[in-house]
């Protein structure tokens, strides 16, 4: 799947807000090693360098237009970035702050590789995620309905499209209480007011529609988005103050806790 950070970007400030909700809930003062695991085009994890200045901040992600991107954004070079997958990367030492900002509904089973992620982490250390909890909204329901279209259909059946998926913050934090954590889970619904024409489109085009615009041709690629931009105007109608997109995510911070001494 080809990411583009530049479509990804388009709606910063909308994607940063749930990232900042998530990094106040994090209870770590002054940490030595900080991890931004899916650290996308690295404009939040920057952030992360900047709450914590003495820490060193590393951003992951599997993506090579993303870490293209966010090495050219790096400034003063306090932010390592590298390729890296969050199934299989490991750390060179234990992690204080491991965070996953819309990364892991990307990775089936992800429920699977808890376990490997509090491996990563310091004694007191936290892992900080927060992943779409809005599956069955009609951005995604009419997508899939496209997708099996008769039009549709055939053309895409052969093809290995990524399907993202997330658990509910029960099943995080029964999981994760489980690994020896303290566990905050918590969701929250945004009512986010999105400016200009075809305004859920764009917003899809940056993350959810990815997977089928990485495997159409350019011809092919603007007949679907006609069809699924007319399913977005009837399922989001644009009002006078913009377009109406509720948006639910699901927030865990979860904190290594020490082992009492034998």
């Amino acid at each position: 799947m080809r990411w583009d950070p530049g479509e990804y970007l388009r709606f910063a400030d909308e994607r940063g807000r749930p990232f900042r909700d998530l990094l106040a809930r994090v209870p770590a003062d002054d940490p030595s090693y900080v991890v931004d695991l899916g650290c996308g085009p690295g404009n939040l994890t920057r952030e992360l360098a900047s709450r914590w200045p003495g820490a060193q901040v590393e951003g992951v992600d599997s993506s090579p237009e993303m870490i293209q991107r966010a090495r050219a954004g790096s400034g003063d070079g306090s932010v390592h970035f590298a390729l890296g997958d969050v199934r299989d990367w490991t750390p060179p030492r234990p992690v204080d702050v491991l965070t996953c900002n819309a990364t892991l509904q990307w990775v089936p089973g992800h429920l699977a590789l808890m376990p490997r992620l509090v491996g990563m982490l310091a004694p007191g250390g936290s892992l900080a995620f927060q992943v779409p909890g809005n599956f069955g909204e009609p951005t995604h329901a009419e997508l899939a309905a496209l997708k099996r279209s008769p039009r549709w259909r055939e053309r895409l059946a052969a093809e290995r499209l990524a399907e993202p998926s997330s658990e509910e913050p029960a099943t995080y934090l029964r999981a994760l209480v489980g690994l020896g954590c303290r566990v905050d889970a918590w969701e929250t619904t945004y009512l986010q007011v999105l400016a200009g024409d075809d305004a859920v489109l764009g917003w899809m085009r940056g993350t959810g529609l990815r997977p089928v615009l990485s495997v159409l041709s350019e011809d092919e690629r603007v007949e679907f988005e006609q069809d699924y931009g007319a399913r977005l105007r009837a399922a989001y109608p644009r009002e006078p103050f913009g377009t109406l997109l509720p948006y639910r995510r699901i927030f865990v911070v979860a904190t290594r806790v020490p082992e009492e001494p034998s």
